[in-house]
């Protein structure tokens, strides 16, 4: 049989003073509640009550037993009620990781309406440019940009970003445009150095060709916006999202490198602990998040 029912058998009849009364606060038989007290008996070796024909209280050894099952039953009715509520009603605090430039550029300025939509919910944002690990860090979830490394979280797919190679149109009159992908040999390239793959630019050709190209870089930054900045003061050519550079795109500021080839374009996806159950909070915060950039469509194109 099973222990807590057993152990909740007991403390019921404990608490009513007899199998009687005890059946009819737990709902079931008055056969069933003497048949798990005296299972809860046979296992533990001793006799927990004493029965006579008008009353029923406990032993010496039952009253001990009791104190302390009482304590267990009510912890286990407390965790119930917990799960119950955290999977009903989304609340507490949310602790998210996420890139910077994409924390600022475009989680920031939703954050407003989902605290509004959930005043249950408090929000810790850390802004970083490493993967942090997600369980033994204390984080509820991450935005992760790109190909996801094989691991057991869950991940579910909010919208899309573009990546280019811009630079400056000054930068271009200088030292010339490159026509193919070899001719980034011969150019001054930004790099971030919080890329995991390091001074690496995975590229298609416009025959399709995937190609990686491994060049020194003449600055390295482990922020985007900062190599965007670098990239319109004619420093060089970067290789970044659309959500950074399209406003310099649009101003004129900065130029795509390579028009011919195909634009790269990259997922961009909330990250949460694998389990059967979601907490409401990090579900409710994902739902919000896949509506807003729906809304959006692919991050500025």
């Amino acid at each position: 049989m099973d222990r807590l029912t057993e152990m909740e058998a007991f403390a019921t009849v404990v608490d009513q003073g007899g199998f009687t009364d005890a059946a009819k606060k737990m709902g079931i038989s008055k056969s069933a509640v003497s048949k798990h007290v005296s299972s809860l008996e046979a296992r533990l070796g001793a006799r927990l009550l004493n029965r006579t024909t008008r009353r029923v209280s406990p032993t010496e050894i039952g009253l001990a037993y009791y104190d302390r099952a009482r304590r267990v039953l009510n912890d286990a009715g407390e965790a119930d009620a917990l799960v119950t509520s955290m999977q009903s009603a989304p609340s507490g605090l949310l602790r998210i990781s996420v890139a910077t430039d994409f924390g600022v550029n475009h989680l920031s300025p939703v954050l407003g309406d989902f605290l509004r939509e959930y005043p249950e919910i408090t929000v810790n944002m850390v802004l970083n440019n490493r993967y942090v690990e997600l369980i033994s860090e204390g984080f509820d979830m991450a935005i992760r940009i790109g190909e996801l490394e094989d691991s057991s979280l869950r991940a579910r797919k909010l919208t899309e970003t573009a990546y280019r190679m811009i630079a400056s149109p000054a930068y271009f009159e200088k030292y010339g445009r490159p026509a193919k992908i070899d001719d980034l040999n011969e150019h001054k390239l930004l790099h971030y150095s919080s890329q995991a793959s390091g001074n690496v630019w995975r590229l298609t050709a416009p025959s399709g060709e995937k190609r990686q190209i491994r060049t020194a870089g003449w600055l390295s930054v482990n922020d985007g916006q900062s190599l965007l900045n670098a990239a319109i003061s004619g420093l060089g050519i970067a290789y970044l999202p659309s959500f950074l550079y399209h406003e310099a795109l649009r101003d004129g500021l900065v130029e795509d490198a390579i028009p011919d080839l195909p634009v790269e374009v990259q997922g961009i996806y909330a990250v949460y602990p694998p389990g059967r159950f979601t907490q409401p909070k990090v579900r409710a915060f994902i739902d919000f998040l896949v509506a807003a950039f729906q809304d959006k469509g692919p991050l500025d194109w």
